[in-house]
């Protein structure tokens, strides 16, 4: 998608501090961390949600699962706890509209979120 930030970011139109690539999915960190370690992972694909169910294959969402526990691991942060989320729509707090998981780590969280 032409205007997306994040395709921007994929095809390395935009700088970015990439902690994972793959052919089809890229980690980065945050710009705006909510927490010590604050990732991004994303499809390389532009897929605006994780609604767009027909274009997240059972593949490609394996391959971004995967990743994430990759990274996690690599970054430690198996050890103390770490969270994902997944964001959809502006009323949870999306503000990019391409499909987005937050890799949030090293701090103590609390529940519920938000």
């Amino acid at each position: 998608m032409k205007d997306c930030l994040f395709c921007k970011i994929s095809n390395k139109e935009i700088d970015s501090n990439i902690v994972f690539e793959s052919d089809n999915v890229l980690i980065f960190k945050d710009i705006s961390p909510k927490a010590p370690v604050h990732l991004l992972a994303v499809p390389k694909e532009h897929i605006s949600s994780i609604l767009e169910i027909d274009k997240l294959d059972s593949r490609l969402l394996k391959e971004l699962m995967e990743a994430i526990s990759r990274v996690a691991m690599e970054m430690r942060l198996d050890k103390e706890g770490f969270r994902v989320v997944v964001n959809t729509g502006s009323g949870a707090g999306e503000s990019v509209n391409h499909l987005h998981f937050h890799i949030l780590g090293k701090r103590k969280f609390s529940w519920p979120p938000g």
